[in-house]
């Protein structure tokens, strides 16, 4: 909103009003955020109208299109296609265009997801700028910056794109001008926070072209140009015209750029160089008029990203952990929300909830979730006022969407209301039931789900039923955080999509949950540990068996008992010391990791207590910095479970479940947990790209900052491995990952900085970041071929934890409305195969028509502005979620008939299939083919049509996307 206020909204305006003064004048804008902002708040009916014909005209391009330019490095693929989406649609509903380049200059590092996603959006080209310092200057001696980029290895040429990255000079124009100690090229100068000034003087505003100086400008704008076609192979050279907060005062802008330009133009001969204003598009297609051979880049990504020998950018990784935890949980609970609220559409056309509120309810997630993807938004590289907007957002985004979905479930059970239900219907963080309760549990994958839900109670003995009244199987202990709460497990059985309700009560002693058993072990100094009187204690389930060491209250092995191979296995907490001085050398902030030496482990004495109990035991241990310490600094709660007969438990019995308290730090400590093994990996560490594919890390020796070059994103997924045994760490959040030692990983769980670099200090980005943050890992150990079927579903069950509300009874004797129940909720779950997940289940609500044609045709006569969203169409995406040869049973094309999979939402009528954000039909979608050694000829590639019965064929990683409409009721 500041940045609206100060420059943003004069971006707008005054672009406009310039391009329409001079028929040559050219302008790109991408992130759709500000651009609705302005086109809903600020712009007129003539703005309006003049935007129409600038798009028409082709001198006013959308690149990308997205809600915002999102991080490449910590955000889910899910959040990434949300916010894509969430453009694409308005800008399809609103103008009828679709983008079709990219223009990814900023985000810090480059991953090989984004390329997949932007062809399967259906773009023809693909920009990005910050990679590797000595890469690019590599690529760029070479001519090697453009090329083919098969991001995906199992789509490879079906979803390839051609790839631009910009040379040294990045995305800004370079100011300093040889003639002048003023600065050039930008002549509205700089924005003022937090009012533009009143005369229209803005600092630093560039030398303005004159008769006297026009020569010697030009002069310098072609040496530059002239210094970049050299690292590129066509004469074509992209020149970017502007930089961060430009253009907010466009006419003395174009104005200069103008007699520039005409001068160049005029003088063709002398300088050897033509010059026009373009779009990025315009750019794209002269390189691909040229019809050369190009060279295919495979799915390596270009992460991590330094910008010399001692910024390496892989602090960001961890920055502001709990934002980073509540954009995930935000996430799912909107994944959870839109399919819960798309069911109650199609099941209950007659409900008493109004649809139109309900989706206004979950586009503010929406909104929340894909802003935060901004790549200083998620990443944690935002000063703290800022972050508190992104806080405050996806809180009040949630909230809404908890008071939907609570509001749907009393709706689904009114024809039996009792009394208060769901009154206090939010999140798993309250309603602490000491009276009868509800307890509702949705399972938002479409797939069955058998685990553990907790609660928290303030009675030491209850008892849990189903809506049948048959007991459930379920635990209570003291919970570690107070003496006063118990944890209460609930083991749920849910299938997909759909969820069930129980009746928690205090205990009338016939049948009533567990009691978890404690046992408190004395503190041990670590430091003194004998070596050779070592007594193991072993705390185990069907899977695992884990050895603690008694005279250091440690880890010391685990053993899997599916091949009976036991790891030696130590965790412990680390710091890294980094210096805040810029004086004293290289420094950590928000974006860069620079540790002065190695971690240095922080405490000497650990406590435990483990609670052992027939469906769950828990493993406490606490951290002091020495033997008398009073307070912990690290606590870490191991959890494993138990799963009674008759349940499957596989996945719920492979998971050790790991959850750290990490703060408040002391400054400029960087906080890791350190796993050590015995497996011989070689230092080769294995990381997710955004949850959708696995890259190899293998270790790399640097002159200098080898320590914090060898950080990698996770976001979901981190493995290590032997000839035979694998390793896995799931994540709830993004962390930085490395392996520096054979048989290790570590991930960094927090950061607290603070430094005197001026830029920060201006900015407020020191990261003085004092909270506790609490994350969850989930640890599954075995082998490999094992791991491999577990660990994606794995991911998707820890990202996708089952939505827990609550809801009271009132009068004497509650009725269970059971048999009612039976029939309308549970009766249609939507269950996929296990190598597929159910991506998206949503109604977007957009009003646009799915025919081109007839969507330009409204879009032109005006008929866009009436109307109410549109409920009937439902947007569908499913994903493959295994690569080719991964696995001989899971890596193989699985066929869907869609109308079977949705039969319990209603009769499907039609599905059409369409591109990535719905904009494009597929059977209409060309994109650009452009030649490679590989495949000679150029033309376009387009894509296999669904069957007439609703069949599809869904082939390793593909993402198919769909609209469905269904028969009305």
């Amino acid at each position: 909103q500041e940045s609206m206020h100060a420059y943003a909204a004069n971006v707008y305006t005054s672009v406009v009003e310039e391009l329409v003064k001079g028929k040559q004048r050219k302008f790109i804008a991408v992130e759709q955020e500000f651009f609705r902002l302005w086109w809903s708040a600020v712009a007129t009916d003539a703005h309006k109208q003049q935007v129409h014909q600038l798009l028409q005209e082709g001198r006013l391009e959308f690149v990308i299109g997205g809600q915002v330019m999102h991080d490449e490095a910590v955000t889910l693929i899910d959040d990434q296609i949300l916010q894509l989406t969430e453009g694409h649609g308005f800008l399809y509903e609103t103008f009828g265009i679709r983008p079709q380049f990219s223009w990814h200059v900023d985000p810090f590092g480059a991953s090989a997801t984004t390329p997949t996603l932007f062809a399967l959006a259906g773009f023809n080209g693909h920009l990005i700028s910050r990679i590797d310092y000595d890469l690019k200057s590599d690529m760029q001696k070479n001519k090697k910056l453009q090329f083919v980029w098969q991001g995906s290895p199992s789509l490879s040429e079906s979803q390839e794109i051609f790839t631009h990255v910009m040379d040294q000079y990045s995305y800004c124009t370079p100011s300093q001008i040889p003639f002048s100690n003023r600065s050039g090229f930008y002549w509205n100068g700089i924005a003022v926070f937090p009012d533009p000034p009143k005369d229209g003087v803005y600092p630093n505003m560039s030398l303005p072209v004159t008769d006297t100086n026009i020569h010697l400008y030009a002069q310098a704008m072609v040496a530059n140009i002239k210094q970049r076609a050299a690292w590129f192979r066509t004469r074509d050279v992209l020149w970017p015209w502007g930089c961060d907060k430009q253009f907010f005062n466009a006419s003395v802008q174009y104005a200069n750029m103008d007699l520039l330009l005409a001068y160049i133009n005029k003088h063709t001969d002398e300088f050897g160089v033509t010059v026009q204003y373009a779009t990025v598009g315009d750019y794209f297609q002269a390189v691909y008029n040229r019809n050369l051979t190009w060279e295919i880049r495979d799915s390596q990504d270009f992460l991590p990203y330094s910008t010399e020998p001692f910024q390496a950018w892989t602090g960001f990784y961890t920055s502001r952990s709990t934002l980073k935890g509540v954009a995930r949980r935000a996430s799912s609970l909107l994944y959870a929300g839109e399919s819960f609220f798309t069911q109650y559409v199609r099941k209950h056309p007659e409900g008493s909830i109004c649809k139109c509120g309900a989706l206004k309810q979950l586009q503010s997630l929406r909104w929340a979730v894909s802003e935060v993807q901004h790549h200083d938004g998620i990443t944690g590289t935002e000063s703290p006022k800022v972050k508190n907007m992104y806080m405050d957002n996806l809180m009040y985004g949630m909230f809404n969407v908890k008071k939907l979905m609570a509001s749907i479930v009393f709706d689904m059970n009114s024809a039996k209301k009792n009394g208060e239900v769901y009154s206090s219907v939010y999140s798993e963080d309250s309603g602490k039931p000491d009276v009868d309760h509800y307890v509702i549990v949705y399972n938002p994958l479409a797939w069955n789900i058998t685990t553990m839900v907790t609660i928290s109670v303030n009675l030491s003995s209850m008892s849990v039923y189903d809506e049948l009244g048959h007991f459930v199987p379920a635990q209570i202990q003291s919970s570690a955080e107070s003496h006063s709460i118990y944890d209460l497990y609930i083991l749920v059985e849910i299938s997909g999509l759909s969820y069930k309700k129980y009746s928690v009560k205090p205990s009338n002693g016939k049948q009533s949950a567990f009691t978890g058993r404690s046992i408190k072990h004395k503190r041990k100094d670590i430091t003194r540990a004998v070596q050779r009187s070592r007594k193991l204690l072993p705390v185990a389930n069907d899977c695992y068996e884990i050895m603690f060491e008694a005279n250091t209250n440690l880890i010391h092995s685990i053993t899997d008992r599916e091949t009976n191979k036991t790891v030696q296995l130590t965790q412990e907490f680390l710091e890294y010391h980094v210096n805040g001085d810029i004086v004293k050398g290289p420094i950590s902030d928000n974006y860069l990791f620079a540790p002065n030496t190695s971690a240095v482990p922080v405490s000497k004495a650990v406590g435990l207590e483990v609670v052992y109990g027939n469906l769950v035991t828990e493993i406490r241990q606490y951290f002091f910095s020495n033997v008398t310490a009073q307070y912990y600094t690290y606590a870490m709660y191991t959890r494993m479970y138990s799963v009674p007969e008759g349940y499957d438990g596989k996945l719920l019995c492979h998971r050790i479940e790991q959850e750290y308290s990490v703060g408040p730090l002391e400054v400029n400590r960087e906080a890791v947990l350190r796993t050590s093994t015995n497996l011989s990996t070689g230092q080769l560490l294995y990381t997710d790209d955004n949850g959708y594919q696995i890259q190899k890390r293998p270790f790399k020796a640097y002159v200098n900052n080898t320590a914090a070059r060898n950080y990698y994103p996770m976001v979901q997924t981190a493995y290590i491995e032997d000839d035979t045994t694998r390793l896995v760490l799931l994540a709830e959040r993004a962390h930085g990952v490395s392996s520096q030692g054979n048989g290790q990983v570590e991930v960094m769980l927090h950061r607290r900085l603070w430094n005197n670099l001026q830029w920060d200090l201006n900015y407020n980005l020191t990261l003085n970041d004092s909270s506790v943050v609490r994350p969850v890992f989930w640890l599954i150990l075995g082998a490999k071929s094992a791991t491999s079927v577990m660990y994606r579903t794995s991911g998707l069950a820890l990202e996708h934890r089952p939505v827990v509300m609550f809801g009271l009874f009132s009068g004497d004797k509650p009725e269970l409305p059971g048999q009612l129940q039976q029939k309308s909720v549970h009766s249609s779950p939507v269950t996929v195969p296990p190598n597929l997940h159910l991506q998206t289940l949503s109604i977007p609500g957009w009003r646009y028509s799915s025919n081109h044609a007839e969507q330009v045709r409204s879009v032109h006569m005006g008929k866009q502005k009436q109307g109410d969203a549109d409920f009937n169409r439902v947007l569908l995406r499913i994903r493959h979620l295994y690569e080719v040869g991964e696995d001989p049973v899971l890596s193989q094309p699985v066929t869907v008939n869609l109308k079977t999979l949705l039969e319990g939402l209603g009769s499907v009528m039609l599905v059409e299939e369409r591109s990535l954000t719905g904009t494009w039909d597929i059977n209409t979608l060309k994109r650009w083919k452009w030649k490679t050694a590989q495949n000679p000829s150029r033309g376009f590639s387009n894509r296999t049509e669904i069957s007439d019965n609703c069949t599809v064929t869904v082939h390793p990683k593909e993402i198919r996307t769909f609209f469905v409409y269904f028969k009305n009721q």
